[in-house]
């Protein structure tokens, strides 16, 4: 088991998105882009995988610490703190519900002056060609 491997089992147990493993990285002044955090999720085939180093995994786990824990200042439950991003979680992910009562604009009337479009006998394209096979008509 690599370090991508043990970061993608973290986030999934504790249920975190690419901007909160951002945040917890800054808990620590170590700063890390999205796109970098996708790299490391990504599977080894892809061009764009990149191996996840030890000093990223220490400081995420660094943060983590303070994340769930708090400080000696300021202690937390841990539970809390995952229940919240739960909850944060499931409210994100929420279906938007369509309302019942929408109302379609009525189709439009034709107009005062509306004329149908003269509807043509379809014609075969091959009869209208003449074909002289090759002799010159002399008038």
């Amino acid at each position: 088991m690599n370090n991508n491997d043990i970061f993608k089992k973290l986030r999934v147990a504790l249920q975190l998105r690419d901007d909160q493993i951002a945040e917890i990285m800054q808990l620590v002044d170590f700063r890390i882009s999205k796109a970098e955090l996708g790299a490391f999720f990504r599977a080894e085939d892809h061009p764009n995988y990149m191996e996840c180093g030890d000093q990223v995994l220490r400081n995420f786990l660094n943060g983590l610490i303070i994340h769930l824990r708090g400080t000696k200042e300021n202690p937390k439950n841990a539970m809390d703190v995952i229940n919240e991003n739960r909850a944060q979680l499931k409210s994100a992910t929420k279906k938007i519900v369509p309302k019942e009562n929408v109302k379609k604009p009525a189709p439009k009337a034709p107009g005062k002056n509306f004329k149908p479009k003269k509807v043509e006998s379809k014609v075969n394209p091959v009869e209208k060609v003449r074909f002289n096979n090759g002799k010159n008509k002399k008038a």
